[in-house]
C-alpha cells in the first residue's frame, strides 16, 4: 500500500516526472510515486563541472550524485534522463551570484536556482515529456485552497524549505507536487531503507553546490576580479578606521574579520558601498531595520488592498516577525536585525506562504526614530 494518499487529484496512472538530485529525499519521492501506481520518470540535471565536487561530502549535484540517481532509478525500474544544463546554470545562477556580490548585496543562489533552472527550465522539460505533474523532494506542502493550490510550510519545522520556494508562481504551483511536506526526516530515511535504496544513509547536502570548498570569495574573485580590490573601512560618520581585503569578504551584520583594534565596543558591518569600495561599520543598534523595500515580488495571496498584516522572514534561519505589507514595503512591528539587500523577504499568513520578494533597500530603525 502506498504511503502517498494524494498527489493533488492526479488521475490514476498519470505520468509524473521526479526531479532526482541523487540524494535520499528525491530518491524516496521517486519510489513513493512509483509505488502509488503513477508512471514515473526520473530527471537529473548536470548543473556544473560535476567532477570538481565528487570527493566532497555534503554537496549536492556532484558527479557521484548523478551516478546515485541513476542507480536508484535502475533499482526502481523507472526511466531516467540526465540533462546537461551547465550553461544555463552558469548564466542564471553562478553569474548572478557573482554580480550580486559585486553590487554589495548578499545573494541566495538556491532561491535563484529554484526560480530559474529547476522551476522554469525543468518544468518545461517535464511538460515536453507529457507529464501531468512534476514532483520534488522539497520539504514544503501544497494545499488545495478555495482559490486554488496554496504553498504551506512543511510539517517538520526543522526541514521546512518554504523560504527558498517563495518565487514559485501560481502556474508552477498548479503543476508541482511535494510528497515529503507532511513527513519528518527519520520517516523519509525509513522509507529509503524499506525500498532498499543505496542512498538511505547518505548525508544531506549542506553547501552551495558550485562552492564545494566553501570559499565563496574565491569563486566571485575568479569571475569578477574587481570585487576583490581593497578599500576603506569607515564608521557611520565617514572616519577611516582601517582597510579591508575586498567587499566580497563582508556581509551586513558581520562582526568577525574586521581586524579593527583599539575599540571598546564591538562594531558590525552596517552596509557596503560598492561605488566607493567602502565597508561602513557601526554599533549593533545601527543594524536595526524599521522597514524593507522589496523588488521582483511574487505574490500568491489574495488582494493586498491598503495593506495586510503578515509574518516576515528575512533569512532562512530567522524567526518570522510581525509586519505590515503594502505591496512593495514591509514595515516591521519592532526593529529587525540581519536584514541585508540581496536576501529574500518571505511573507506568511500562519503556515501559508503569501509570497515575497528580494530586499532592494532598508530603512534604518535609528533614522525612523
Amino acid at each position: 500500500m502506498s504511503s502517498i494518499t494524494d498527489l493533488g487529484g492526479l488521475r490514476p496512472g498519470a505520468r509524473v516526472v521526479v526531479a532526482m538530485s541523487g540524494g535520499v529525499d528525491s530518491s524516496v519521492v521517486a519510489a513513493l510515486v512509483k509505488e502509488a501506481g503513477y508512471e514515473t520518470i526520473g530527471v537529473t540535471l548536470q548543473l556544473y563541472d560535476h567532477g570538481t565536487a565528487v570527493g566532497k561530502a555534503g554537496t549536492c549535484c556532484a558527479g557521484s550524485d548523478i551516478h546515485d540517481a541513476r542507480r536508484v532509478a535502475d533499482r526502481l525500474g523507472i526511466a531516467h534522463y540526465v540533462l546537461d544544463y551547465e550553461s544555463a546554470f552558469k548564466d542564471s545562477v553562478i553569474e548572478a551570484f557573482a554580480d550580486e556580490y559585486v553590487q554589495g548585496r548578499t545573494p541566495i543562489p538556491c532561491v535563484t536556482c529554484n526560480q530559474t533552472v529547476k522551476f522554469r527550465d525543468l518544468l518545461s522539460v517535464a511538460r515536453d515529456l507529457g507529464a501531468d505533474a512534476m514532483a520534488t523532494g522539497h520539504y514544503v506542502r501544497r494545499v488545495q485552497g478555495a482559490g486554488g493550490a496554496e504553498l504551506h510550510r512543511a510539517v517538520d519545522p526543522a526541514r521546512d524549505q518554504s523560504y527558498f520556494l517563495f518565487a514559485t508562481t501560481r502556474e508552477q504551483l498548479g503543476y508541482l507536487r511535494f510528497p515529503l511536506g507532511g513527513m519528518e526526516k527519520p520517516a523519509v530515511r525509513e522509507h529509503a531503507r524499506r525500498f532498499g535504496l543505496i542512498v538511505a544513509d547518505k548525508p544531506d547536502s549542506q553547501d552551495i553546490c558550485f562552492v564545494p570548498s566553501g570559499d565563496y570569495a574565491g569563486i566571485v574573485r575568479k569571475l569578477r576580479p574587481e570585487a576583490g580590490e581593497p578599500g576603506e573601512i569607515v564608521d557611520m560618520g565617514g572616519a577611516v578606521l582601517g582597510q579591508h581585503r575586498g567587499l566580497i569578504h563582508y556581509t551586513v551584520g558581520q562582526r568577525r574579520g574586521l581586524e579593527i583594534g583599539g575599540l571598546s565596543d564591538p562594531l558590525y558591518v552596517v552596509r557596503l558601498e560598492p561605488e566607493t569600495r567602502r565597508v561602513v561599520v557601526g554599533p549593533r543598534a545601527a543594524l536595526g531595520v524599521a522597514a524593507a523595500v522589496l523588488g521582483k515580488i511574487n505574490w500568491l495571496g489574495a488582494d493586498i488592498g491598503d495593506g495586510i498584516d503578515v509574518l516576515a522572514k528575512v533569512r532562512s534561519m530567522a524567526k518570522p516577525a510581525p509586519a505590515r505589507f503594502d505591496g512593495r514595503r514591509v514595515t516591521f512591528a519592532a526593529p529587525e536585525y540581519g536584514v541585508a539587500p540581496g536576501q529574500a523577504c518571505v511573507l506568511y499568513d500562519g503556515e501559508r506562504v503569501l509570497g515575497g520578494g528580494w530586499i532592494d533597500g532598508t530603512v534604518s530603525a535609528l533614522a525612523a526614530a
